[in-house]
């Protein structure tokens, strides 16, 4: 008698398109131990493209090599790649099961999110088992087995919330002060207290004893956002304050902020609001928001 492991298993979705319908595509998902050197996939060579992976260790390790380098995909580690691609992955046979769960989607409508979560996390990323993004990929999974994924708008609906829990860890992992380096936290202190007599980058970053390119960098990279996109984001709500709670000027209120100008300072509010100062005073607009919550 031929006895089948139920926990394992990899679930193919070919549902019917509806080209009026804009749905996300779902293409498979699986839960797989690999103990064979066999286990080798080149994202060159394969013909069921365009495709997104995303792939993660519960025990043993696989290998990932891109352009980036080479990887060591073990346990709490995922990779995210594009298929096709130049790229590869495969068993590191060492005796030890690999063992993974992973989902494979088409990129229409959820591509450019999928690359934004991406470039914050990277291609390699570290995730909690209890991560949002993990637990639902084990859900998506047991729902599969159980045959409880039958139709297009279901499958449609957890392929958006996969993508919505994996961008909303990587903009997360931004926000959360705990994680960021040292200096990166004083450049963000001080601009949150110095906002209004702000110092040139060149001087913040000589104040931190470091150089500016690699001040921009890490900032940059760790925030998830420039310092002087950060810094306009502090005066903007600060902005909002004082425009609904004073009867100061605009070009006095962009004096307060540390503007040059009131020209500026109305240019920056616009493009983070979506409408002028003075609009935002007076509710003109069609919505009167108490605030405005930025990412």
């Amino acid at each position: 008698m031929i006895m089948f492991d139920t926990d394992y298993g990899t679930f193919g979705f070919r549902f019917s398109e509806f080209p009026q319908l804009s749905m996300c595509s779902l293409f498979a998902v699986g839960h797989d131990r690999i103990q064979s050197s066999d286990y080798y996939w080149d994202g060159q060579s394969r013909t069921d493209g365009p495709l997104l992976l995303f792939q993660y260790t519960i025990k043993g390790e696989g290998v990932f090599e891109s352009d980036q380098g080479r990887e060591r995909i073990d346990t709490g580690k995922a990779f995210l790649t594009e298929i096709p691609g130049n790229h590869r992955y495969f068993y590191a046979g060492d005796h030890t099961p690999w063992e993974f769960y992973f989902l494979l989607i088409r990129p229409q409508l959820i591509l450019p999110n999928w690359l934004d979560a991406k470039s914050r996390i990277g291609s390699t990323p570290d995730l909690p088992v209890g991560s949002a993004p993990i637990r639902l990929l084990r859900d998506i999974f047991i729902q599969a087995k159980a045959g409880r994924i039958s139709d297009p708008h279901m499958a449609s609906s957890y392929v958006f919330q996969f993508i919505s829990e994996l961008c909303r860890y990587a903009a997360s992992s931004h926000s959360n002060r705990e994680g960021w380096p040292d200096k990166v936290i004083q450049a963000a202190n001080y601009m949150d207290i110095h906002y209004a007599s702000m110092i040139s980058l060149d001087k913040l970053a000589e104040e931190l004893h470091i150089s500016k390119y690699h001040f921009l960098r890490t900032f940059s990279a760790v925030v998830g956002m420039t310092p002087n996109d950060y810094l306009n984001r502090i005066r903007t709500e600060r902005a909002m304050e004082l425009l609904r709670q004073t009867s100061y000027s605009i070009e006095h209120i962009a004096q307060q902020l540390g503007y040059s100008s009131g020209s500026y300072f109305i240019k920056v509010f616009r493009r983070l609001t979506g409408q002028t100062p003075g609009a935002f005073r007076s509710g003109s607009e069609s919505l009167v928001y108490s605030r405005l919550f930025f990412d």
